[in-house]
């Protein structure tokens, strides 16, 4: 009875052991590999490194809340902002009233910081990603913060209109997506700006 028990799992165990070191240590090492070699940046989370330091990623989203600088969309991972580790969605839906009550602080604290900015406020300024990182806001969420950024640095508003559209990286494929900035390659460009 053992015996037949045995030679009737035996292929059943020998399939297990063989996928499982196919798919779950063969294939992702060989896929790695292939990424560190072709992509070495890319895999390695596309770092940003400031004078020897890491100070973040080119894909996730930073916690900018000083006026000199552009903010990014809000996150909506807690217990803060930007958390790579619980990344998510607010789960609202546009009739959530909790969800028109976040908009609206938002976009009182962003009138707050700019009063005299009259122009409508950019969706991706009020409203999370689905993910909660997204390192990126439109171009007119980044052209809309410019007067707010030259007034808080003292600097031309047409040379922060400059700087953005330095910075603005095109459709991929020139087809898919939208234009749109990475917001802490903007910040590192402004501060590098000499005063």
């Amino acid at each position: 009875m053992k015996a037949h028990l045995f030679k009737s799992l035996r292929p059943a165990l020998v399939s297990l052991v063989l996928l499982s070191t196919i798919t779950g240590l063969l294939y992702p090492l060989a896929v790695t590999s292939v990424g560190q070699a072709l992509f070495p940046k890319q895999a390695a989370g596309s770092l940003v490194e400031l004078d020897g330091q890491t100070i973040g990623s080119e894909l996730i989203g930073q916690n900018f809340n000083s006026p000199k600088y552009f903010w990014g969309r809000p996150s909506a991972t807690v217990p803060m902002a930007n958390n790579a580790w619980l990344s998510s969605g607010s789960n609202q839906g546009p009739l959530n009233p909790a969800l028109a009550d976040a908009v609206k602080a938002r976009i009182e604290a962003l009138r707050a910081a700019d009063p005299n900015n009259r122009a409508a406020v950019p969706a991706d300024l009020v409203t999370a990603s689905a993910s909660g990182l997204d390192p990126h806001i439109s171009v007119a969420a980044a052209r809309y913060q410019a007067p707010r950024v030259a007034r808080e640095r003292d600097l031309p508003l047409d040379q922060v209109r400059a700087l953005v559209e330095a910075h603005t990286d095109e459709r991929d494929l020139r087809v898919l997506g939208e234009p749109r900035v990475n917001v802490l390659q903007l910040n590192l460009a402004l501060d590098a700006l000499k005063p």
